[in-house]
């Protein structure tokens, strides 16, 4: 697969970006730009040079993942049900209860998730663990970790999925805003092998998974819980003369599956089951604090562990969409094929690629596709208006393109880079970064009280639902074919 058709047509989008990265540090001679300083010629200099976009304090003050905007502080917490290869894992955004000094969570969770994306983009894990975590390694997540959830009234349900060769974290700027907004949104972690990493437990007397191929051998991890051992799967590339269609397709099914499983698994909590989460975080999911945000921290936490209130009915289970980006935008629609509980989907910049044909009559709810200017082309167009018809003037099926945007206007990486950097490297368009997500969030938002029949305000946005913007094209700016 040529580097061109890898940006094409993957979730994340990121091998063309490592590969550049890699060159441009290792490979290349790069010129002296500041002839007083010899030692720009060492790799630390370089990472400076061409981080614009890295975490050192001289060059990335301006960067970092914008908050969230709505009248919400957010939390988020991981949860795993089954601690084997067949369990589910998902991180879980919601509103909470706001208090001082709250932990952010790292962006990028460990070392083994850079290790991922070294091998989603076929390089090697130790340079690349280094330029990784100098460029990245030092961003949070704006939510609170493990924070008490805050009681106000049901919360409407999101299940988000990734884009390939991506993972659970990456997609934070959107669902911490959803969050703020009072959605409680479960982003899945996939393991179908298509996201750069993600991790599992055997038992010490258990025999490991058995994968096609080869990976790190599993290792005890302290953190882990005990009697398990954590074992990592990483992202599986096609096989020499390998037929694309086939493994897509089959992980799709998988991902639409995960999907439906972190749903029925957050049922479950709001009809007050209580469910073992293996990780053992601090978070209590089967409690929330009712409890005033005037409250000093150690009275808000106090409360939370001494006057516990059951969650049961916490979430508005007939007002439950599902949403995803790329890779995960096919996965909307297989999800939306396969559970009437998802009363509508929201595709961001869909790869359509790994759909089965027969899947596009089957789909019954609205469904939103956003588009980003220059990841789009004709064939995955043609696929999209099986199910947005360009004639169609239904108010349940719509699609708008952003203009200036590229494929990664929609993950983190599109704030942690610096402007010029991040152009040549696909990571940015011509669009500032935040009024892009700001019109992605506000016409989801609008979309999702229109479908999911909430007493909100969103509405304000409804005109964005039509394209009727000045950095919004209705429809697409492909030519279609005929």
């Amino acid at each position: 697969m040529t580097h061109l058709f890898t940006l094409e047509t993957t979730g994340c989008g990121l091998s063309w970006f490592t590969d550049k990265v890699f060159d441009f540090i290792v490979t290349t001679n790069v010129p002296d730009l500041f002839p007083t300083r010899n030692c720009c010629t060492d790799l630390r200099c370089k990472l400076s040079l061409f981080a614009g976009m890295g975490n050192s304090t001289t060059c990335s003050n301006h960067l970092g993942i914008p908050p969230a905007k709505g009248p919400n502080a957010v939390g988020c917490s991981d949860f795993m049900m089954d601690h084997t290869v067949k369990g589910t894992f998902f991180r879980l955004y919601y509103p909470c209860v706001a208090y001082e000094d709250a932990e952010k969570p790292d962006w990028i969770p460990s070392k083994e998730y850079f290790y991922g994306l070294a091998d989603f983009m076929n390089i090697n894990r130790g340079l690349s663990e280094q330029i990784f975590n100098y460029l990245f390694g030092s961003f949070k997540i704006p939510a609170a970790m493990n924070a008490p959830y805050k009681q106000n009234g049901k919360c409407p349900v999101i299940v988000f999925s990734h884009g390939l060769g991506a993972f659970r974290t990456l997609y934070s700027a959107i669902c911490a805003e959803l969050a703020s907004q009072g959605f409680i949104v479960a982003a899945v972690e996939h393991r179908d092998e298509s996201a750069a990493a993600t991790f599992f437990y055997h038992g010490k007397t258990e025999e490991p998974e058995e994968k096609e191929e080869e990976s790190l051998p599993p290792k005890p991890n302290p953190e882990a819980p005990e009697n398990l051992v954590e074992e990592w799967m990483y992202y599986r590339s096609l096989k020499p003369g390998e037929s694309e269609f086939p493994l897509r397709n089959k992980q799709v099914l998988q991902r639409a599956d995960e999907c439906l499983k972190a749903l029925d698994i957050l049922i479950q909590i709001n009809s007050g089951k209580k469910m073992e989460n293996v990780l053992g975080t601090e978070f209590d999911w089967m409690t929330l604090a009712g409890y005033s945000s005037t409250l000093d921290n150690k009275q808000a936490l106090r409360v939370v562990h001494e006057q516990a209130i059951n969650i049961q009915n916490s979430m508005d289970l007939c007002r439950i969409a599902v949403m995803g980006h790329s890779f995960g935008g096919a996965t909307v629609i297989e999800a939306l094929c396969n559970e009437v509980n998802f009363k509508c989907g929201i595709a961001l910049d869909a790869w359509m690629f790994p759909l089965d044909e027969e899947i596009y009559a089957r789909v019954k709810q609205p469904i939103f596709f956003i588009n980003s200017e220059k990841f789009q082309w004709a064939g995955n167009i043609m696929a999209m208006r099986k199910l947005v018809p360009p004639d169609s003037s239904s108010t349940q099926r719509k699609m708008v393109t952003i203009k200036g945007t590229v494929h990664q206007s929609f993950p983190d990486f599109t704030f942690l880079t610096g402007n010029w950097i991040g152009k040549i490297l696909k990571l940015k368009g011509e669009i500032n970064p935040q009024v892009a997500i700001d019109l992605c969030n506000k016409a989801s938002l609008a979309f999702l009280q229109r479908h999911l029949g909430m007493d909100k305000d969103f509405n304000q946005w409804d005109h964005l639902i039509e394209g009727k913007d000045d950095n919004l094209i209705p429809g697409t700016n492909v030519t279609e074919l005929p």
